[in-house]
């Protein structure tokens, strides 16, 4: 009678594995450090130096660019026109996503086309979107802007691109225009899933449509609503294509975000260090907005359990 032996230490290294997922996990943590951890810490050894794009040089110079940048006017103007651009965008995306997810929910008739006609230009490039708007929404006299504000009575041919108090605003409305679909549809998934019986309920006690919406609709929306806010911010701090592609940054440098100036430094600038060190002085601050509002939704959160 032969004995079985026993398991070999690389079997059970692999069952020990099995049971913690890790074989499963293992080309995804090879293919995330490939194409993320790599680049993000290659990245920093970058901005420690005064790499240039043709990488001809490459000299360890500390933290000299972050310095320089830090004291560099054309930095602290692009981040504000990043914060503005955010500012004027996450607002509108919010609330028209969620009126037009209401809509949507009540509308009765050809609901289908409804949900596709607002949720179809998410799925266009933003080159064609933005060429879109360039040529047939803004063009001076015979765009459909200034037709529009010429059937009102108003009078056309303002700039909509190319004077600095109208630029941003443009830029908003397109991006409005172009990504509101996003949001709709989370909304409208989030509203088809609050129970009906919870709107009979509240009928029955003879609450309208508008207490309805404050009492049940809206608190119901909480989650929902904090999900899109932390996803628009975000989209809305990394503008560039938009941008790029209508105004290239003007007029005078009043709409460059500072993913534009980040690009600028580092392509036409030659300056790929000092890019670099740009773009982590970004990402800080992405994190420390991350963070707040992760603070302050977990104190919102022990607030109402309370």
């Amino acid at each position: 009678m032969t004995t079985t032996a026993p398991p070999s230490a690389p079997r059970g290294i692999r069952r020990h594995w099995s049971e913690h997922g890790l074989a499963f996990t293992l080309p995804f943590l090879l293919v995330y450090a490939a194409f993320l951890v790599f680049p993000l810490l290659w990245g920093v050894r970058m901005s420690l130096g005064n790499d240039d794009i043709a990488g001809t040089q490459s000299e360890f110079v500390g933290l000299d660019n972050y310095v320089e940048a830090v004291r560099d006017p054309d930095v602290w103007s692009s981040l504000w026109n990043t914060v503005w651009f955010t500012v004027l965008s996450t607002v509108p995306l919010v609330v028209v996503g969620l009126v037009l997810a209401l809509l949507a929910h009540h509308l009765r008739f050809v609901n289908w086309l409804w949900r596709l006609s607002w949720f179809a230009p998410f799925l266009l490039p933003s080159g064609v979107v933005c060429l879109l708007w360039l040529w047939v929404i803004y063009p001076s006299d015979f765009g459909f802007a200034d037709q529009l504000l010429n059937a009102f009575g108003l009078q056309p041919g303002i700039g909509w691109l190319t004077d600095a108090r109208y630029a941003m605003l443009s830029i908003v409305l397109t991006t409005v225009w172009w990504t509101v679909g996003f949001n709709f549809l989370l909304y409208l998934a989030a509203l088809q899933a609050i129970p009906q019986h919870l709107y009979e309920a509240a009928e029955l006690d003879g609450a309208g449509p508008w207490q309805r919406l404050r009492t049940i609709t809206l608190p119901l929306l909480n989650r929902t609503t904090g999900v899109v806010l932390v996803l628009q911010l975000l989209a809305s701090l990394k503008i560039f294509d938009q941008v790029y592609i209508m105004t290239g940054g003007g007029p005078d440098e009043s709409t460059r975000p500072i993913l534009q100036y980040v690009f600028q430094a580092g392509f036409t600038g030659y300056r790929i260090g000092y890019a670099s060190a740009i773009s982590y002085i970004f990402f800080a601050l992405i994190v420390l907005v991350s963070l707040i509002h992760l603070r302050l939704t977990r104190r919102s959160r022990e607030e109402n359990a309370a």
